[in-house]
């Protein structure tokens, strides 16, 4: 029997499911409804292949890769997140996935492939509670504004670098500014969403750029509080599932030069409103 055993204001380790198997119409049930009211499922033990791992993604959806990671040989829907002592992490940046496209994921699974002897847990945190602990003043006068999210600020460290743009000239071609509401509606619970981030978001649209720099470092601050977040330890065969709509993450880089390797299948989403 399938069990979810909350860890904090958000996420939920998930028990009972063996994620090999095929997804009956039950099991997709309960764990879609699991995953709109926690946010982010964890699920241990889990030792899937690629064929699983995508299963489980287009079960929810259709994947979408991410264009700055490479990917796993002979699927080109699951991107490969990996630091080695040669290959440090670059990005330590709490954000949202690729809100830098028209319509952002609807979530990201991410599976443990290689985890560090000590180190390297992820952080989540809640776009609902960011927004719910905000005044009722500064929601009124944010509700109906958009901000401007932009691939070539999130990766404009990468870019700097010695060939940089020929990496990454083509994505940033392909993905220009785009314009969300700072607040969305999550299309399934109907709750509202603090929908800016640090590593994408560039402005608050139609105000002064004073402005706009001091309410973006508010929000920012806001949305990476200890209270409205939960952290996970990643072990071997560990898998996280998280509703990108609501939530925001951030990689803790503390086990480099150790070994990490992650895979993440990223799932197309709506247009937010």
């Amino acid at each position: 029997m399938i069990g979810f055993h909350p860890l904090a204001s958000l996420g939920a380790e998930v028990s009972g499911v063996d994620l090999r198997a095929a997804l009956d119409d039950a099991t997709f049930a309960l764990l879609h409804r699991g995953l709109v009211e926690h946010q982010v499922l964890f699920f241990r033990d889990q030792d899937v292949g690629p064929e699983h791992h995508l299963a489980l993604a287009r079960r929810f959806g259709e994947p979408v890769s991410h264009p700055a990671y490479p990917t796993v040989t002979g699927h080109p829907e699951i991107n490969v997140l990996e630091n080695t002592p040669e290959k440090p992490p670059k990005i330590d940046t709490w954000h949202t996935d690729m809100t830098f496209m028209e319509q952002p994921p609807l979530g990201s699974i991410l599976r443990a492939t290689v985890v560090p002897p000590s180190g390297g847990d992820t952080l989540w945190a809640s776009l609902f509670g960011a927004w719910d602990a905000l005044s009722d003043r500064l929601q009124r006068y944010l509700d109906g504004m958009t901000a401007t999210h932009s691939f070539a600020h999130g990766f404009r460290h990468s870019l700097a670098e010695a060939g940089g743009w020929d990496r990454l000239g083509d994505a940033v071609r392909a993905n220009p500014p785009v314009h969300h509401p700072v607040v969305r509606r999550h299309p399934v619970s109907g709750r509202k969403a603090l929908f800016v981030n640090r590593l994408f978001t560039t402005h608050l649209d139609g105000v002064k750029e004073s402005e706009s720099d001091a309410l973006l470092r508010f929000l920012f601050d806001h949305l990476e509080t200890p209270e409205i977040s939960c952290r996970f330890r990643w072990r071997p065969h560990s898998i996280a599932f998280w509703d990108n709509r609501s939530t925001l993450h951030r990689p803790v880089n503390d086990f480099w030069p150790a070994h990490r390797r992650m895979e993440r299948i990223t799932i197309a989403g709506d247009r937010p409103r």
